[in-house]
């Protein structure tokens, strides 16, 4: 792939996954696997990709920043500290991870991140189901299941809001404008320190970064204008097919 074909390809997939994210995520489903595709060694690939779309979370948290209410049981303190801890440990393993490991491992992530977009709100509806409104969570039930989620998070964050909102259901939270600016700020703190750590451990090749960035917040600024005019289902299924075909190109690659 010669230079202006790989530029080409980074950046619109980077645009592509800023529109997506602004209107129903599923972003990190273009950028891993255009990375990849270029040359860039997986694990690397991954943090490069998280980096570029960082400003997307960050905004989203602030959009939200006047609807942000933990789930019964947890603290606001206690949610931001484990979600820190959760995503240190998480980028910590992806630092310890070889290439080749990450490279069989990235398929079937990319698989469980589709299937969990495919059934979001099933499982939305399941934790509602399963949460006891007016009742407080167990406070060790809240601090694990948010550990567990921001581990993965930081190891890979495909899939993290629907893990998270399901999670918020869980624990009892009702509020869906709640769930959302919690969402927001659990990812954006996960991403937040996750970019930190791969920076410190020279995972991040800035170069793709920093364009890919550009192109991310456009694309996150005319995704959301122009979301009213295309369905939703049309946008869950486009997503989830582009889910399931980079699965199979990188169970094809391994």
């Amino acid at each position: 792939m010669d230079f202006f074909a790989q530029w080409g390809l980074l950046l619109a997939a980077a645009f592509v996954a800023g529109a997506l994210n602004s209107v129903a995520g599923g972003g990190s489903f273009l950028t891993l696997p255009a990375l990849v595709f270029t040359g860039v060694p997986p694990v690397i690939a991954n943090a490069t990709g998280t980096v570029a779309l960082f400003p997307g979370y960050v905004a989203g948290a602030w959009g939200f920043r006047e609807d942000m209410q933990p789930p019964p049981g947890l603290s606001m303190r206690t949610v931001v500290i484990t979600s820190l801890i959760g995503g240190m440990a998480g980028a910590a393993l992806l630092l310890v991870t070889p290439d080749a490991v990450f490279r069989k491992v990235v398929p079937w992530l990319l698989l469980a991140a589709t299937a969990m977009f495919a059934f979001g709100p099933q499982l939305r509806a399941w934790a509602a189901k399963e949460a006891h409104p007016g009742q407080t969570a167990s406070p060790i039930k809240g601090i694990l299941g948010m550990l567990a989620v921001a581990v993965y998070g930081g190891y890979f964050n495909g899939g993290l809001g629907i893990l998270l909102l399901a999670l918020f259901g869980l624990l009892g939270q009702t509020n869906l404008h709640a769930m959302n600016g919690m969402k927001n700020l659990v990812s954006a703190l996960l991403t937040a320190i996750a970019v930190a750590i791969y920076a410190v451990g020279g995972l991040v090749q800035w170069k793709q970064a920093l364009i890919m960035m550009i192109a991310a917040t456009l694309g996150g600024y005319i995704g959301a204008r122009l979301a009213r005019k295309v369905p939703a289902t049309w946008l869950r299924w486009g997503i989830v097919a582009t889910g399931l075909i980079m699965a199979i190109l990188f169970f094809m690659r391994g």
